[in-house]
């Protein structure tokens, strides 16, 4: 068990360490839109949705009513069902009453750590792993909205730019290595574009059409299959 939790605490650090500044870039920027302090806590404790916040926060100040946000939320983070089901065949028989524990707990960075780590595993390392993740995100959001409140408020609203830093460090070893990802994230741009010049839709709903669009494109256009040392 000694060992189990000094190895989770070892794999957690390097995303505590990533987290952080993330977490403090929309921390800062939830202070620009003159959110309260409270709401900022409550939409990285309770939603804890990384990038998705981001987003979220965006389509909050364009005033995108509440479902629209909640459906761009679930389609941005669809993903996390294949990595919950991918891991619960990894862990084997646990109790109920942990299972929703450790499904608020999956992220992308979490989960690349799970994946590849060989044999079975243990709760223990996963909710240390996690609590790694969540502390760093909650504690990083409340340090930038406090540091928001000393600096310029020009130099607080361009922390928006970390959304789209954020996104593109997931995006560019992807579109890296494979050609037709830069082909759907380019449609993809055109296509907001020109939903956003025909102005057809309602307010922040175009990229709910985008995301809905592109991926289905992405599940005829890339059929490479998945590595298989992942599942090792």
């Amino acid at each position: 068990m000694t060992r189990q939790v000094q190895d989770a605490f070892k794999a957690g650090i390097p995303i505590f360490i990533g987290y952080v500044p993330a977490a403090i870039a929309f921390g800062i920027l939830s202070k620009g839109c003159e959110i309260t302090l409270l709401e900022c806590f409550l939409f990285s404790a309770v939603v804890f949705a990384g990038a998705s916040q981001f987003i979220a926060l965006n389509l909050l100040m364009t005033g995108m009513g509440p479902g629209g946000i909640i459906l761009t939320t679930l389609l941005v983070n669809f993903r996390h069902f294949l990595m919950s089901a991918y891991l619960s065949t990894r862990m084997g028989k646990i109790a109920k009453r942990y299972i929703f524990l450790i499904a608020f707990g999956v992220t992308d960075e979490v989960f690349s750590v799970l994946s590849f780590k060989k044999g079975h595993l243990s709760k223990t390392f996963v909710f240390i792993l996690q609590l790694s993740a969540y502390s760093a995100w909650v504690s990083g959001t409340l340090a930038g909205y406090i540091l928001g409140g000393f600096l310029p408020q020009v130099l607080t609203k361009s922390m928006g730019v970390a959304l789209y830093a954020l996104l593109l460090a997931i995006l560019l070893p992807e579109i890296k290595k494979s050609r037709k990802a830069l082909m759907l994230t380019i449609a993809s741009g055109a296509l907001n574009t020109l939903l956003i010049k025909l102005d057809i839709l309602p307010t922040g709903w175009t990229i709910i059409v985008c995301i809905l669009v592109i991926a289905l494109a992405g599940s005829f256009f890339i059929t490479d299959p998945i590595g298989e040392e992942l599942y090792e």
